[in-house]
């Protein structure tokens, strides 16, 4: 009888132990509530390939993380880490690329790079006593300075030696998974095992004691943020490696993302508190999230709220569970849970949220789902490279248009202006087994990589707008912008009569639409000597940063005589900055042809916009992308014709 009890508690001990793991630890819960949620609600969820993409969209992320947990053990904060890791994966391609070096001394170039970055960051701390958040803010600024100096605001191409990190190990097995993994095991070693992460934990405990206690404080600090910048530096070495390129604006947010990782991991602001394996689980959220609201079709939209939502909700059930007096497993600190931990009230509370995170999923699929209910069998992917411009939310809607016409399955989802989350968004719809993709590349080269891989899996793609580079597609629709900006030119210096100066507003720098529509620009005002460009200064396509930048160049050029805006949001902004000048005294042109951007050519305060015609870009990719899904022949290139608008004929053009 003895042995029957045993035999038949076993099972029963072993599921109590797992059912004690996952109320111990927050973000392990809500992590297996997001799995088991997604894989109900897509079937593509839980294949085989889709679980490699979470792990390869989890790694940049999950590295910046660890770095990060390092800092917010020892109670500190960095916000340079985004920067950091671009810089570093930039001074690794300049100097493979442009300069020569050997890669292994690129290599320990960038690794140097972002443990120098660190050491900075450390010492303003430190020696300093700077706040960490001001120290690392002014680390964030000149880091992505840097990175825009050294490349000339333009991708390098990545050493083909190194880009071997972003493929697979044997055909199947992501090597970015592997470092990440690496990286994951080297915290943990560091934090449990070693002086230094005990002088961590004592740090973010309380400074003054460990001071008082003989730990080196300042040089403790140093080491800390050095770990920090020097986890950053793989994190960009990953990342470009996957898209084949160092990209100068690469990683924007990624700091932010990393410290919610941490904290949804476990950590606590406060310091002292921290663990590698909860920065891992909350890193995989994240990547579950993203990956599990394209799979479902969810609006670009609202993928927003609800990783805002889900997230909050997270640290919520953690909070709920340290408030029950549960000792956390993943906090680092010695402890175990009393016998009274978490009493049935705090035990209903957890699932209550956990029920709570599952219905936000749901919720948010069932409700705002953007496309069709999936009757139809052809089925595309739309990745645009930012909704936050009228210009792309006018292509998107020109889309949405023909595909409700066809009765096609549309999915759009917005890179936000980040390569790698494109990448990963390409990722996903090839994974899906979308019949085929249309993409608007944030930048050509690192949308080479996925839309091989789209090809590779038997998946047409689409360009539109921009080009591609290294990699076949099915058609490319686009309107030339190098033709757009020297009709620009011609337009802006004959009103000017061939005489005055001019100012340039730049889009986004690195992109290939400010690249390409500047190369114009320039080409164009060449074929009038009397013209001279007095200055030319980036405002990120935004009408605020337009108005900014436009305000204080009237500072020092106060007679500028015209003005040539990259698209038509800072140009708006420009005829602000301008006020009462704008329209015949200093003409201004813009680019895009948005509805706000002919209402203002209408209204006479910018004098010509280039219009692109975007929503039919948008229908035309939608129509070449059903052609190439159905086997047919579709041309190499569409040209959308682009037209300079002015008051004379803007009632035709609308």
């Amino acid at each position: 009888m003895a042995s029957d009890t045993h035999l038949s508690g076993a099972p029963a001990g072993r599921a109590g132990a797992v059912r004690r793991l996952l109320l111990e630890n927050g973000a392990l819960s809500a992590l297996v509530v997001l799995v088991v949620g997604m894989s109900l609600l897509s079937g593509d969820f839980l294949t085989t390939q889709n679980l490699l993409n979470v792990g390869v969209q989890a790694a940049v992320t999950a590295i910046l993380a660890f770095g990060v947990t390092f800092v917010i053990v020892s109670a500190g904060i960095d916000l340079s880490v985004g920067s950091v890791a671009a810089l570093s994966a930039t001074v690794l391609a300049w100097t493979a690329s442009e300069q020569g070096l050997p890669v292994w001394i690129s290599v320990l170039l960038a690794l140097g790079t972002g443990l120098a970055c660190g050491l900075v960051s450390g010492a303003l701390v430190s020696y300093g006593k700077l706040p960490p958040f001001i120290a690392t803010l002014a680390m964030l600024s000149v880091g992505r300075g840097l990175a825009l100096v050294i490349s000339q605001g333009s991708p390098i191409a990545f050493p083909e030696s190194v880009s071997g990190i972003g493929t697979t190990l044997g055909g199947w097995l992501p090597v970015p998974v592997l470092v990440m993994i690496a990286a994951g095991l080297l915290t943990a070693l560091i934090l449990g095992r070693t002086y230094l992460g005990r002088s961590m934990y004592a740090i973010g405990g309380n400074e003054e004691a460990a001071r008082l206690s003989g730990l080196r404080v300042k040089r403790q600090k140093l080491a800390i943020y050095a770990l920090s910048g020097a986890f950053a530096a793989v994190a960009g070495i990953v990342l470009a490696s996957r898209l084949v390129s160092a990209q100068p604006q690469a990683a924007q947010g990624y700091e932010l993302d990393a410290i919610a990782a941490v904290v949804i991991g476990g950590a606590s602001l406060a310091g002292g508190v921290g663990k590698a394996s909860g920065t891992l689980i909350g890193a995989l959220i994240l990547a579950v999230l993203r990956n599990g609201l394209n799979l479902l079709s969810v609006s670009a939209f609202w993928q927003q709220v609800v990783i805002g939502v889900v997230i909050a909700l997270a640290v919520l059930l953690d909070t709920l569970r340290r408030r029950a007096g549960v000792t956390p497993a993943a906090a680092g600190a010695p402890g175990t849970s009393g016998p009274g931990a978490g009493g049935k009230g705090a035990r209903a509370a957890r699932y209550a949220v956990a029920l709570v995170c599952v219905a936000a999923v749901v919720a948010a699929v069932t409700f705002w789902r953007s496309g069709p209910s999936g009757t139809t069998t052809t089925k595309l992917g739309m990745s645009l490279s930012t909704l936050n411009n009228p210009f792309f939310v006018q292509m998107k809607a020109g889309a949405q248009r023909e595909a409700k016409e066809r009765g096609i399955d549309l999915t759009v989802t917005d890179a936000q202006n980040d390569a790698s989350q494109q990448a990963n968004q390409l990722q996903n719809f090839t994974s899906e087994g979308r019949s085929a993709i249309i993409v608007n590349p944030v930048d050509s080269d690192a949308a080479g990589p996925a839309t091989r891989s789209a090809g590779k899996a038997g998946i047409p793609v689409v360009a539109v707008d921009r080009a591609v580079n290294k990699a076949d597609t099915a058609t490319l629709v686009a309107s030339d912008n190098v033709t757009g900006g020297r009709q620009a030119a011609k337009s802006l210096a004959e009103k000017l009569g061939g005489k005055g100066t001019v100012v340039v507003l730049q889009g986004t720098a690195g992109t290939t639409a400010s690249r390409e529509r500047g190369k114009g620009f320039a080409e164009g005002i060449k074929d009038y000597p009397g013209i001279e460009v007095v200055a030319k200064q980036p405002a990120d396509f935004d009408r605020t940063k337009g108005l900014d930048v436009m305000t204080n160049l009237l500072q020092s050029h106060r007679g500028v005589d015209g003005v040539f805006a990259e698209n038509d949001e800072m140009a708006l902004g420009a005829i602000k900055a301008l006020g009462a000048r704008a329209g015949d005294s200093v003409p201004v042109v813009g680019f895009d042809g948005t509805p706000d951007g002919l209402k203002a050519v209408k209204d006479g305060s910018l004098f010509a916009s280039v219009a692109q015609q975007p929503g039919e870009l948008g229908r035309m990719a939608v129509e070449n992308a059903v052609r190439a899904a159905e086997g047919k022949e579709t041309p190499s290139m569409v040209k959308v014709p682009v037209k300079v608008v002015t008051a004379k004929n803007v009632d035709d053009f609308s």
